[in-house]
């Protein structure tokens, strides 16, 4: 019996002992789990993350090569837009010209049909005489000269214009009149016709040949001559003749330079009923 008991109070003193560590045990247990399910949600967690990371690489690669594509199709823009400016400028001087041109030929126009009207209501009386009583000339450092029936006073376009301008230089004023007045004195009634002249050199000025840049030359004098009134607007015509009459050889360019010429020619006819 004694020993009975006293194997039945060991049991009962081991039973908390035993407990205890099965309790421990599950705690352990269930901390293990609770550890591998945080370690599980972390690799997921850190697989994302990766992925995501990948994912914004792969987003960043695509943007650069877009911003690179970009660059490029604003400089070839750019490009476009250098290349449409200069069209436009080149379009734009052109119309200038153009404008210019018309201008001109307007101007021309007006005056030959104003010359033509005067021409066709004067009245013309014949003299083919003037060479007999030809008066002299004093245009000192002017070529004069007798052709035919006619007289020839060359006035150089180097002393009138600019090269290749039809504008008259502020020079030209003096020369142009010292000789209109000793016309006028020597010839008073004469028709006067105003002739423009060139070389045969090309012209740089798209759209200008050698008649329009004589003619309008000669126009630039006559409108000149006409404003200052030492010779009678309706006593005067305008004849453009390009490089057709050449006065000496072009080989050469002092040739060249006598060549192109503004003459005024007085002819034998005389004009009256102004």
């Amino acid at each position: 019996m004694r020993v009975v008991a006293w194997t039945t109070s060991l049991v009962l003193l081991c039973l908390p002992l035993v407990s205890g560590c099965a309790d421990s045990s599950f705690a352990l247990q269930r901390q293990s789990q609770s550890l591998q399910q945080q370690q599980i949600a972390l690799q997921q967690r850190n697989t994302e993350l990766q992925t995501r990371a990948d994912t914004l690489d792969r987003d960043n690669q695509e943007l650069e090569s877009l911003l690179a594509q970009t660059r490029q199709q604003s400089k070839v823009v750019e490009d476009q837009l250098a290349a449409v400016r200069e069209q436009l400028a080149t379009s734009s001087a052109q119309l200038s010209q153009l404008r210019n041109e018309k201008q001109l030929t307007e101007t021309q126009t007006k005056a030959l049909m104003a010359s033509a009207r005067r021409r066709a209501s004067a009245q013309i009386t014949a003299n083919n005489s003037l060479q007999k009583n030809l008066p002299a000339l004093n245009l000192p450092g002017v070529e004069v000269r007798a052709d035919g029936d006619v007289v020839r006073v060359e006035l150089p376009a180097s002393r009138l214009f600019q090269p290749g301008s039809t504008v008259l230089q502020p020079v030209a004023g003096g020369l142009l009149d010292m000789v209109a007045a000793e016309i006028a004195r020597a010839y008073p009634a004469q028709r006067i016709g105003v002739e423009g002249h060139t070389d045969n050199d090309f012209l740089r000025t798209p759209g200008v040949d050698h008649n329009q840049l004589s003619t309008a030359r000669a126009t630039a004098v006559y409108q000149y001559l006409a404003a200052r009134g030492q010779i009678p607007s309706d006593r005067m015509i305008i004849v453009g003749h390009g490089a057709n009459n050449p006065v000496v050889s072009n080989a050469t360019a002092a040739g060249k330079a006598r060549n192109s010429r503004v003459e005024l020619v007085v002819y034998p006819e005389t004009v009256t009923g102004r």
